[in-house]
């Protein structure tokens, strides 16, 4: 089952993590100082993954693909691992945050 999982990162702030199904990390949060933060930034995952623009598609200077998702005042409200060479495992991760973030449960670790 699809998870937001939460925690606090040696900062003290709070951040949380969007795994899939089969228990792979798909979208990392930036980090919030309340946990009120990290739930409105949780909710605006469920609303903004639905909406393909809000997606930005990028490339690192190594060469590998990752994304960030946006909510509608342009903010990153996460972002994708690293996928090698090709954009085809960047398309899947944005595909699996479609899928799994409206129903992800939360759970703090």
């Amino acid at each position: 089952m699809s998870k937001f999982e939460v925690y606090q990162d040696a900062r003290s702030e709070y951040r949380f993590r969007l795994k899939a199904d089969n228990g792979q990390k798909i979208l990392a949060s930036e980090g919030y100082s309340a946990k009120a933060g990290f739930m409105n930034g949780i909710e605006s995952v469920r609303k903004n993954s639905q909406d393909d623009k809000r997606y930005e598609r990028l490339k690192s200077s190594n060469g590998k693909h990752y994304f960030n998702l946006k909510a509608s005042n342009g903010q990153v409200i996460g972002t994708s691992e690293m996928y090698e060479s090709s954009s085809s495992g960047m398309e899947n991760g944005i595909a699996s945050v479609t899928s799994n973030a409206p129903k992800a449960t939360i759970e703090e670790v």
